[in-house]
């Protein structure tokens, strides 16, 4: 489906990390975990990127993207991004979906790759899915850690969700795990880690790692799904 439609909200995520949220049209309708192409005027030009949903298909009143603004002119043209401005999208896109269809899921996270794991847990607490998630999600450092509050506050709604944030660089105040996501914390986190269904989203070089972990855990290539995610 192709539309126009407008900047609704812009939300502070973290220092660089930032959602847009516009106008869901009537009759729009897309699965979680799916993206967008969204397309920006600048400068008297058109800008195109494909970006995840983070929001839920649950959201009836809006359709939301979160973007790492780089020093890219289509990052730019975001800073400078005026509610009510207009933009077009053609959407939906992509077959990194959950809806319900797998009993158990774990989602590996890096960076902004989290966005449509965002997207994925929101939908499964709002419909309350049985299903369970878990969800491991590594970054740098804590005020790197993308969602925090909100995944928090799924988490408490959600008894079949689990998160397992990991950072490289703590300070002394974080109680989460340390180090990257590696096939030990998996094992740790989920015993019966065979029994899943594998999600792993992010930048090209930790979707890669995922990829060699789930390898070394002997888990099936048709249980392991993946999204490459530069976010530029």
């Amino acid at each position: 489906m192709k539309f126009e439609t407008q900047l609704q909200k812009v939300i502070q995520r973290n220092s660089n990390v930032t959602s847009y949220r516009f106008n869901r049209p009537d009759g729009f309708e897309y699965k979680a975990g799916q993206f967008l192409n969204v397309t920006l005027n600048h400068n008297e030009k058109e800008l195109s990127k494909y970006l995840s949903f983070s929001s839920s298909p649950t959201e009836p009143t809006h359709i939301e993207f979160t973007k790492k603004l780089s020093d890219s002119e289509f990052s730019n043209a975001l800073r400078n991004a005026k509610l009510g401005d207009r933009v077009k999208i053609d959407a939906p896109y992509g077959k990194f979906t959950f809806e319900g269809e797998y009993p158990k899921i774990a989602l590996l996270g890096g960076g902004i790759g989290i966005t449509p794991f965002m997207s994925i847990c929101k939908y499964a607490t709002d419909k309350g899915l049985n299903n369970k998630i878990t969800l491991f999600y590594g970054c740098s450092t804590p005020d790197d850690v993308v969602f925090r509050e909100e995944f928090e506050e799924l988490a408490k709604t959600n008894k079949n969700l689990k998160l397992v944030f990991t950072v490289s660089r703590p300070t002394p105040n974080w109680k989460g795990k340390t180090g990257r996501i590696n096939d030990d914390m998996i094992k740790m986190e989920l015993p019966d880690f065979k029994e899943y269904i594998f999600y792993a989203c992010g930048p090209p070089p930790m979707v890669k790692g995922m990829e060699a972990i789930i390898d070394t855990l002997g888990i099936p290539k048709e249980q392991f799904k993946i999204e490459y995610f530069t976010g530029y």
